[in-house]
């Protein structure tokens, strides 16, 4: 796990694909950190032992090819041990952004909070995260989204434009803050 105070654009990756894919980003906020090694702490030291000794249970009951509790614990035990692979590798890979040590607080980066108002004069307040803890009803995107890569960098009063599926939408940035209550 790397630290750093300033953010940076995820590159784009090749795939083989037709189209290419943008590559996941790396970045991710001390909070986000601690609830993905919070989740991998759950499943390998709560959730695994538990299935496990439901598994022993249900394979010491005799015939395990019509028992329905040996195999649907085999299936969980196996599920479990593909998401701690996963968020074990993932982990490793992550590089923890605190929004507290970013210098040009007047300026949009990894972990800022933002509102801009859109082309209706609707304001919309979000913040940007990484690509494992965005949540839309939370107002928490990816670094990786349109509008994400649209903001970054852009001060307050700074128009942008927004390349969605649904169509282009213009905003203005009102606001920028990186603490919690802006």
């Amino acid at each position: 796990m790397r630290q750093t105070g300033h953010s940076r654009r995820p590159a784009a990756e090749s795939g083989n694909s037709d189209a290419p894919r943008p590559a996941r980003s790396n970045l991710i906020t001390p909070e986000g950190f601690a609830r993905l090694r919070a989740e991998l702490n759950d499943l390998w030291r709560v959730q695994r032992p538990k299935i496990t000794e439901e598994v022993s249970a249900a394979a010491a009951q005799g015939d395990r090819s019509e028992n329905a509790e040996y195999i649907y614990g085999k299936k969980k035990l196996r599920e479990i041990d593909r998401r701690i692979r996963f968020l074990s590798k993932r982990v490793e890979s992550l590089t923890v952004v605190d929004p507290k040590d970013q210098h040009q607080t007047d300026r949009i980066f990894f972990g800022a909070w933002f509102t801009a108002e859109d082309e209706n004069g609707r304001a919309l307040t979000y913040r940007i995260v990484g690509s494992d803890e965005f949540d839309a009803s939370a107002g928490k995107i990816s670094i990786d989204s349109p509008l994400a890569r649209a903001v970054l960098g852009k001060r307050v009063g700074d128009e942008t434009t927004v390349k969605r599926p649904a169509g282009d939408l213009e905003i203005e940035i009102i606001k920028i803050w990186y603490d919690k209550h802006g």
